[in-house]
Order: structure tokens, then sequence, then C-alpha cells
């Protein structure tokens, strides 16, 4: 399956990331249809050299027009996200129409700080790092697009229990 063979891939290449988005969601325990996957990582030139090798390994390809290996240079990505509004470079996963891997450089809130915060679900035998409730609501809240709003509602219920 894509998504265990993504986490397997990600933990195997030591990349520092943070699953945020709908299966963070789903995680937490909101139901939640979701087909792509979000994920934050540590900007570092390592950690994104980390990330190209673990896309190269699953073939995974950038949707837009650009080489995979942009992925890499921290100052073209915050060049695209001041000039072009890029918040997320997303990866095609091959053979799966509709399925990318979104992977936000720079999030609306410190990565350092959300990894501390972070908590490990075993999902297939695989650790998988995602994003606490509080700041994915957080995040869920500086998106602010219909199907965020609504799972905050979810999420802050899911909280207070």
């Amino acid at each position: 399956m894509f998504y265990l063979d993504l986490f397997s891939a990600l933990s195997r290449h030591r990349v520092e990331y943070l699953l945020i988005g709908g299966l963070a969601v789903s995680l937490h325990g909101v139901e939640r249809a979701t087909m792509d996957v979000d994920i934050t990582v540590a900007a570092s030139p390592e950690n994104l050299a980390a990330l190209l090798d673990t896309a190269n390994e699953l073939g995974l390809s950038p949707v837009l027009p650009v080489s995979l290996a942009s992925l890499t240079d921290i100052e073209l990505l915050r060049r695209w996200r001041a000039e072009r509004n890029l918040v997320s470079f997303a990866l095609r996963a091959p053979e799966l129409a509709g399925v990318t891997v979104d992977v936000l450089p720079f999030p609306p809130l410190d990565y350092g700080g959300m990894r501390g915060r972070a908590v490990m679900f075993e999902v297939g035998g695989i650790s998988i790092p995602v994003v606490s409730i509080p700041d994915l609501i957080a995040l869920k809240r500086a998106a602010g697009r219909p199907i965020d709003l609504s799972d905050i509602a979810h999420l802050e219920r899911i909280a207070s229990l």
C-alpha cells in the first residue's frame, strides 16, 4: 500500500517530518476521507536531501513542471513562496491517480515546537510522527478552507474529552 510504503521510506531515509492534514485528522479520531498525504519537514539541506532520496526511491515526481531536485533548494523554495505564494511542493505518486504528497517546507507554525509536541502513531508496524491536536487546529485555522473549519470543530470536540 502506497501510504505505508511512503512512511516506511521516510523512516528508512531518516527524514524529519510531521504528518499534518487530513490523514493526521483521521489518526486523531475524526472520520475523514482524503487521498493526499500532507507533511511538513525540517527545512535543512540534509533533511531535504533525505526527502529527495525518499521521493526518488518511490518514483515520486513534482506536480508542477519543475525539477525534483528543486525540492532541496531552500532559497528557491523561499523565493517561490514569496513570489508565487507556493505553500506546498506537491509530488505525484506513480500510477495512483489523485494521490499526492504535499510537502510544506515552511509551515505557519514553528516546526521545532510542533515536533516537540508531536504524537507518535504506530500503523502497520511503522511509527508515524503526527502533529498534536492543538497544532493541527492552528494549522487548519491558518489554511481556513471550509473542510478545515469542519475539521477544527471535530478536533475541538475530541480535545475537550
